[in-house]
């Protein structure tokens, strides 16, 4: 398959009209051509998004409950969900994503993507190791005794990244603060002592496994900064030296902007508990993630999309809000999305050139001029591992 003469954004730059060929699942040759033949349009790397949870509710009109859809749901039922959502992101031009609160239900949606049996984006998976009354444990009330599985103490958290490991999981979620969602949790909770959080990341290393820390807290992030996790996950709560310290390593953040926005002003079905910790977080959160990003912090693309809180298809306006709360630039942003998102996570995607996994986005307008022509509305055609799966290419 082949577009001629079409202007390329790669995943860093503005490349002018190429000549591009792929074959399921191969970029095969990316060659400049002087002639532009597609009047208005582009063609852009599928974007990466790092966090999301791909098992919530998928159906039509108004979700469900989300704190009790889950316990009323057969985990079959779910799994369909699950799949419905990864699709749904990768017609609207997502083509890579990363669940950080899987289970072996996640694992086997990437399993059938990655063979075919069914049209999917590429997947990642992450086990979470969280404590007793942790972030992780408070999704389900007290009263109900099906939980998700919990580690206390050093021994038990090497043993949960282990299960995961044997699991199939591509890495591990730690959790180092309270958050927002969780039901009676407290942002400022401590989550793990120091030698579990070490625990951890030093099994989690040893099994090349890359550990994501949901942190909200400045404490929460600092413990996990120092103990040497792979990324943050939020990052909300973020002060001044530890900006200069994660700009300084490297380290990934995902600040999941458009969610916190929507329970802290109640656009979405959220508990008056929720509701108020949200409204907390993201009343001091602008200046100092704007600050984050001024000092050099590496901001890449996560939504925490559920279905229930943000949508799948809604990754396209987090890009755009990212320019607005963080102020990058297009490009900056555009970049976040694709190629450093996906370097991020370690896959190699995120860049259109040669060797590379075929996806891509074929866009009316210039998003890396004007950052608002990245929208769903836009979208041409979408093609993952090679094969048009949503559109029509030109």
């Amino acid at each position: 398959m082949r577009l001629d003469g079409i202007p390329l954004w790669d995943g860093t730059e503005y490349r002018g009209p190429v000549d591009l060929s792929w074959e399921p699942d191969r970029i095969l040759s990316v060659q400049p051509d002087a002639e532009p033949r597609y009047d208005g349009l582009c063609v852009l790397p599928g974007l990466v998004d790092t966090h999301v949870h791909l098992v919530g509710y998928a159906g039509p009109g108004d979700p469900p409950d989300f704190a009790t859809w889950p316990l009323v749901t057969t985990r079959d039922e779910q799994v369909l969900h699950g799949a419905a959502h990864a699709q749904r992101a990768m017609r609207h031009g997502v083509t890579t994503l990363r669940d950080l609160a899987g289970d072996e239900a996640q694992v086997a949606l990437r399993r059938v993507f990655d063979a075919g049996v069914l049209p999917g984006p590429r997947v990642q998976v992450h086990g979470v190791v969280g404590m007793t009354a942790g972030h992780n444990d408070l999704f389900v009330p007290p009263a109900v005794p099906a939980r998700k599985p919990t580690a206390d103490g050093p021994d038990e958290c090497r043993k949960l990244v282990r299960t995961w490991a044997r699991a199939g999981m591509d890495g591990i979620k730690l959790t180092t603060s309270g958050g927002v969602l969780s039901i009676g949790d407290r942002n400022a909770w401590r989550n793990y002592t120091r030698d579990e959080i070490r625990a951890v990341v030093d099994e989690a290393h040893a099994l090349g496994m890359l550990v994501a820390s949901h942190a909200h807290s400045e404490d929460g992030i600092r413990v996990a900064v120092e103990e040497g996790v792979d990324s943050i996950e939020h990052g909300t709560l973020m002060s001044k030296d530890l900006a200069e310290t994660l700009a300084a390593r490297g380290t990934p953040v995902a600040p999941t902007l458009l969610i916190n926005e929507a329970i802290a002003q109640g656009r979405v079905p959220v508990t008056p508990e929720a509701m108020a910790k949200a409204a907390e977080l993201v009343a001091t959160r602008d200046v100092l993630l704007a600050q984050a990003a001024a000092l050099g912090v590496r901001f890449v693309l996560g939504t925490d999309a559920n279905g229930h809180h943000v949508q799948f298809g809604d990754q396209f306006a987090e890009v755009v809000h990212m320019t607005r709360i963080l102020g990058m630039d297009a490009g900056s942003a555009l970049r976040a999305a694709t190629s450093d998102a996906a370097d991020s996570i370690g896959m190699p995607v995120g860049r259109i050139a040669q060797g590379l996994g075929a996806d891509l986005v074929v866009l009316r307008g210039r998003p890396w001029e004007r950052i608002e022509d990245l929208t769903v509305e836009n979208i041409v055609a979408v093609v993952s591992r090679g094969n048009v799966v949503a559109g029509r290419l030109p």
